[in-house]
């Protein structure tokens, strides 16, 4: 995710979508496809720490190229299976079979509070004047939200389903 004048704005604006859609599509599907591999169990925190190790190491991978003073030596072949490995960590109580494996209300905070944290960052990028890349991270993000919306979904229409089965009490 260098940001560098000299480069042109394509390769960053491509990296920016990347790094976006990697922790909020592709890794949850690797969690779900392996969600009872004992390795989650061993990776596995409680989820309001896992959100926020997700948020910060996002807000650090994000914003390692604008600000120089946040770039490690090597750059994005640093930050981003850092990224990586935080999203691994975020999504497995979200979608793992764990100790930590959130309920459905759980799941829905969890996904509905990370999208707007997670695009904070992004915006920082657009402020700092890369607006192609900090909007391709934000539309990147965008099955995150996807995500929260059908849990939601799934979540309420199993409410519905479980009151219609339940028995009648008369008043």
């Amino acid at each position: 995710m260098d940001h560098s004048p000299h480069m042109s704005p394509l390769p960053s604006v491509m990296a920016m979508g990347l790094a976006g859609f990697l922790p909020a599509t592709v890794v949850p599907g690797l969690v779900l496809l392996l969600r009872r591999a004992p390795l989650w169990e061993r990776v596995s925190l409680p989820a309001g720490a896992a959100l926020a190790l997700l948020v910060l190491t996002h807000a650090w991978a994000v914003l390692a190229g604008p600000v120089a003073g946040l770039r490690p030596p090597g750059g994005a072949l640093v930050t981003e299976p850092v990224l990586v490995a935080a999203a691994v960590v975020f999504w497995v109580p979200v979608v793992g079979r764990t100790r930590h494996r959130l309920g459905d209300p759980g799941r829905c905070l969890c996904l509905f509070l990370a999208a707007p944290l997670l695009d904070l960052p992004a915006l920082g990028v657009i402020a700092a004047g890369h607006s192609l890349e900090g909007l391709a991270m934000i539309v990147g993000m965008l099955p995150l939200a996807v995500a929260a919306a059908a849990v939601t979904w799934t979540w309420a229409n199993q409410e519905e389903h479980t009151a219609l089965l339940a028995p009648k009490t008369a008043p």
